[in-house]
């Protein structure tokens, strides 16, 4: 697998892997996340020009999709039941979608992130459990519960 920037010409392959992985997560329980049309277009475009979103390919053809931004997320400033297991500098991964025709994506986007800056907060909902899994078994440490901007409650991993 690779990876590399994606450019807005890239938008509806992008737009494919979150449908995919929108529908991945109602079939394995998750009703919740990514409800009411996000993440849009615009917001996924939006990331585009910031030089947030990445594309992993696999045999050249493009398997999945991610934000990797390092720096502050408001969201991670207050966590409850737990605490954050350093105050330093640190990488987001968001919005990680596969298109589900590759294994090991979230592996492979996890593990490159974390060789980018070795410092990776994640947030994930209590009903995405295989994501849970993923982050768990590449050492990944539940720290608490943070809220997102529609004041919903997410779990929050770190690892350092």
């Amino acid at each position: 697998m690779e990876i590399r920037k994606s450019n807005p010409e890239d938008i509806n392959q992008i737009m494919s892997c979150i449908d995919t992985a929108r529908q991945l997560m109602r079939e394995s329980g998750n009703l919740i996340q990514w409800t009411n049309g996000y993440p849009s277009r615009d917001l996924m475009l939006e990331s585009i020009e910031n030089g947030f979103n990445f594309l992993i390919f696999e045999d050249d053809e493009v398997v999945a999709t991610f934000d990797f931004i390092i720096g502050a997320d408001p969201n991670y400033a207050v966590i409850e039941n737990g605490a954050w297991l350093n105050d330093e500098k640190y990488g987001v991964i968001h919005r990680l979608a596969s298109n589900g025709k590759a294994k090991g994506v979230a592996k492979f986007c996890f593990e490159w992130c974390f060789s980018q800056f070795p410092n990776i907060r994640i947030d994930t909902h209590e009903t995405n459990i295989p994501m849970q899994k993923v982050l768990e078994k590449l050492g990944y440490e539940k720290c608490g519960i943070i809220y997102v901007a529609d004041g919903t409650p997410r779990l929050a991993f770190q690892k350092i």
